[in-house]
């Protein structure tokens, strides 16, 4: 019995002495030392030995058995330490290659023009409004002095969702909105940026989408003097200085008297250039007084109170601002265009 304890310790530690792989040491433990192992064998078997040999049998036994034992031990934290440095090597980083470049984006040309006029304005004590896209007939045309089939509305040729709601054309509805909230109390001070929606043909100059800058004052004495004045001072911060700045006559349903504002193109200074038409002046914006339909509809009283109102497109400002030759390009999401405002 003693020879054949010595045998299978012999026999055990030469198998975990040759394995090279953590699954082979488990293998090993189970064989000699599992159940039905070998060693387990000759322990059940202590009974049929005399009471003199149960003893060293008995000793022997769970000495193989520990050195069995501590021999997988060693083994296996060798295989794991072994396993631990190779995958550290497949798994190496070069600590002293470059880094990949991180492609830092820009603010969009558009919300650069849209938070400057912002922040122009509300340095003139404009505040700023907001309203939803989707939009009621009411807001969008009615309180705006466009009754039903009244001919101005053909101007904008409308989405329209039912025959009551629409996506809106321009955001004027902002200011009408703006106007209820006041109760017919001035003075009423804001401007109302946003997306706008018409079925237009999109190409250099047009697009089914794009954005609106409308302003609003309504107090006591508002007089077209005071309209003249505040988008003189925008223009001069916007387009420098130097600009000249003239109001021809025009039409808008909503505004009476009605007036377009262009500037001293600041491209050739007024002398006339491609850019100008060789005019010498750029039409920037559509403004006016607003109409006593329109103060009514809105609770307020066109006997006390008066108001201007304008309207711009931060596209054509921009386009016009940093040489943008295509509406479109605002809208593609081309990074080769993009990326020419990271200075902006």
């Amino acid at each position: 019995m003693k020879d054949k304890l010595q045998a299978l310790k012999s026999e055990a530690l030469q198998a975990i002495q040759q394995a090279e792989q953590l699954s082979q040491l488990q293998d090993i433990k189970v064989t000699y030392l599992g159940k039905k192992g070998p060693i387990t064998e000759i322990l059940r078997g202590m009974g049929k030995l005399s009471k003199e040999e149960r003893p060293v049998i008995g000793q022997m036994a769970n000495d193989v058995r520990e050195a069995i034992q501590a021999a997988l031990d060693e083994k296996h934290a060798t295989l794991e330490q072994a396993r631990i440095e190779e995958q550290l090597a497949e798994q190496a980083i070069d600590v002293t290659l470059p880094g990949r470049p991180v492609n830092q984006g820009s603010q969009h040309p558009l919300f650069t023009v849209i938070e400057e006029v912002e922040d122009l304005f509300i340095g003139l004590g404009f505040s700023v409004a907001e309203g939803p896209e989707v939009e009621t007939d009411y807001y969008n045309f009615e309180a705006l002095n466009l009754p039903k089939n009244h001919p101005a509305r053909d101007m904008q040729d409308s989405f329209y969702l039912t025959e009551e709601i629409l996506l809106r054309t321009h955001t004027s509805p902002v200011q009408a909105r703006t106007m209820e909230a006041y109760n017919g109390q001035g003075p009423v001070k804001v401007i109302c940026p946003g997306k706008v929606y018409r079925r237009d043909t999109d190409d250099a100059t047009h697009s089914h989408q794009f954005t609106q800058i409308e302003g609003l004052y309504v107090d006591k004495n508002v007089r077209l003097s005071d309209l003249k004045g505040v988008l003189t001072v925008f223009v001069k911060q916007l387009f420098g200085e130097d600009r000249d700045v003239r109001l021809r006559q025009h039409y808008f349903p909503f505004t009476e008297p009605s007036v377009e504002m262009d500037i001293s193109c600041f491209k050739c200074g007024g002398s006339g250039c491609p850019v100008c038409k060789h005019s010498g002046w750029i039409e920037i914006l559509g403004a006016g007084m607003v109409h006593p339909n329109v103060l009514r509809m809105s609770g307020f009283d066109p006997e006390v109170y008066t108001g201007f109102a304008f309207g711009m497109g931060p596209e054509r400002i921009a386009m016009l601002k940093y040489g943008v030759d295509d509406i479109r390009h605002y809208y593609t999401n081309d990074q080769r265009f993009l990326k020419q405002f990271k200075r902006v």
